[in-house]
């Protein structure tokens, strides 16, 4: 693309941009709408916050964050990736008060948030750098597996006794066996809606989101199993192969709201603030949202027709500001989320407004319909819950894993089994140390481990030349990856790998997708002197190490000069 078309071609920003672009932002932003509602209900009844929490949360990322954020058609609102985070603080927190618990999360979401805001300030948004790509992976399918293992028993109808996680998978075939028929049929025909509706490949019906049909014909079952009023009814009475044919259903399997939208605020408490268990929570709120939101911001990035790069400090910073003021009325921490962004880009959004109005549509709906929310099965947002955690943790994920090679598939499944053992942040940071301990034992001295050695140098006015040495892995190639960013766009670059000892995958990927991206952006960035590497697998972004020169060491040349 030519550099001065695509500034021509660039949609404005501010009230300019409103002008110029509200019927299609306006468009995408009521059908991301449509796909939203449901999807907020379900991450906050999952996340053991009242269902009005993720709405809310919604609300303030498409109204306030929009105007203030570093990024142009990214969605902000709450995610399945945090799901985790926040049911282990309101568990760990609460006790086993609810509303205890719940105010005291809400404590600990303005608390990271403020850190957010920091991070933001300090020019933290290059955290994304420092987490392996195969940890990140892991991170997020030890996510899926928990949203399935947690939402199938509410999509079953049964509510598991076990409060550990281990022991509510365990219990899957247990509530199987005692499923409730006719709300596990509402589950059933969400879910199958979800299967069918994912291989649809005409574009009018896939103008109706998956979400909202799945919302709606759970709606009209639930009217037609008449979940409104409280009664017992028979399931196959006279078969002798099921063990008992009496189930009860009622109002407690719809979505409890409240009549009046200001009903649905809450306030944080913040008296356990001195206490560890606030701080673990606060802790792994705010890295792991922080992280979430920074991949998210870059993986829209590279849908946007525009080619346009957020401004990830202040993305970092505007999210911090939204989940301050959702934490102080009872919101759920947001990020920039990935299914709804890319969604937005595909319904035509163009700025930042398609944000604010799907915010808005939220606000509308919620303030005026609030009835319409209650009638919503908890089965059927189950359904979606369990659909999005089944994606996360697919097969055809730990096929992709393995496919780079097998040193990737080991840190994937250590994260997901440190996380389903211990925790979130203590099974990121098990991922972490396992993919450091396989570098040190690959030959990457403590010191490089931390510290990247290249050069930059400019060959004319419009020729850059870096040259990198000794071995680049994610965490030491942060500072090269800033000077890569601060240089102008429309340049010609030579990346020269031919002195580098060792290159890791997550190094790899990063540098493909920003060759694509540059050149995507009118540059001319060329990869040099990896043909003097051997791959580990068959994978293209495969981690290498140099050829061996003969005598049994890897092939280097010194540098003429050295920063970093």
């Amino acid at each position: 693309m030519d550099p001065t078309t695509a500034s021509r071609q660039t949609p404005k920003t501010g009230i300019p941009g409103l002008i110029e672009n509200w019927k299609s932002d306006l468009t995408s932003g009521f059908l991301v709408f449509l796909i939203a509602l449901p999807l907020c209900l379900g991450i906050a009844m999952a996340s053991g916050f009242p269902p009005m929490a993720g709405i809310i949360s919604a609300i303030i990322g498409g109204v306030v964050v929009s105007r203030i954020s570093g990024s142009y058609v990214t969605i902000n609102g709450p995610a399945a990736g945090l799901i985790v985070v926040i049911l282990s603080a309101v568990q760990s927190l609460g006790e086993g008060d609810a509303m205890a618990a719940y105010r005291y999360t809400l404590a600990a979401i303005v608390v990271a948030s403020l850190l957010q805001i920091v991070m933001g300030l300090l020019k933290a948004g290059r955290l994304n750098a420092f987490f392996p790509a195969s940890v990140v992976h892991g991170m997020l399918a030890a996510i899926g597996i928990i949203i399935m293992a947690k939402q199938f028993h509410t999509l079953l109808g049964v509510k598991p006794e076990a409060k550990e996680l281990i022991d509510t998978i365990l219990e899957i075939p247990h509530s199987i066996a005692n499923f409730n028929p006719e709300i596990a049929f509402i589950g059933g025909v969400g879910l199958l809606i979800l299967m069918v509706w994912s291989r649809v490949r005409n574009r009018y019906l896939r103008m109706v989101p998956g979400p909202l049909l799945v919302v709606l014909v759970g709606m009209a079952l639930g009217q037609y199993f008449d979940l409104d009023h409280q009664h017992v009814y028979m399931f196959l009475p006279n078969d002798p192969a099921i063990p008992h044919h009496e189930f009860t259903v009622g109002p407690a399997f719809l979505v409890a709201v409240p009549e009046h939208f200001f009903s649905g605020f809450y306030f944080p408490d913040f008296s356990k603030i001195g206490t560890v268990a606030f701080w673990g929570a606060v802790l792994s709120i705010c890295l792991v949202g922080s992280l979430e939101s920074l991949l998210s911001a870059t993986a829209v990035d590279k849908l946007d027709p525009y080619r346009r790069q957020s401004d990830l400090n202040r993305d970092l910073t505007a999210v911090g500001i939204g989940n301050t003021l959702a934490g102080m009325i009872g919101g759920l921490p947001m990020i920039a989320e990935i299914v709804r962004s890319s969604a937005n880009v595909g319904n035509g959004a163009r700025t930042g407004w398609a944000n604010f109005f799907h915010g808005a549509f939220l606000l509308f709906f919620v303030a005026l319909f609030p009835h319409f929310i209650h009638e919503i099965p908890l089965a059927s947002l189950a359904a979606l819950l369990v659909y999005t955690g089944f994606r996360l943790a697919s097969p055809k994920e730990f096929a992709k894993t393995m496919g780079i090679g097998w040193e990737q598939f080991a840190l994937f499944v250590i994260t997901i089994v440190g996380v389903l053992a211990t925790d979130l942040l203590i099974g990121v940071l098990l991922g972490i140390l396992a993919k450091l301990l396989i570098h040190v034992a690959r030959g990457v001295t403590f010191l490089n481990l931390f510290k990247i050695i290249y050069t930059v140098e400019k060959a004319g006015s419009d020729t850059y030349h870096i040259a990198v040495t000794d071995s680049a892995v994610f965490s030491n190639f942060m500072g090269l990856k800033g000077d890569l960013a601060a240089i102008p766009a429309g340049k010609t670059l030579i990346v020269d790998f031919s002195n580098t000892t060792f290159i890791d995958h997550t190094v790899m990927e990063f540098i493909d997708h920003f060759q694509a991206d540059y050149n995507a952006r009118g540059g001319r960035c060329t990869i040099v002197g990896l043909e003097h590497h051997e791959p580990f697998s068959d994978h293209p972004l495969a981690a290498r190490r140099a050829k061996s020169n003969g005598n049994g060491k890897g092939r280097v040349n010194k540098p003429s000069a050295q920063m970093g």
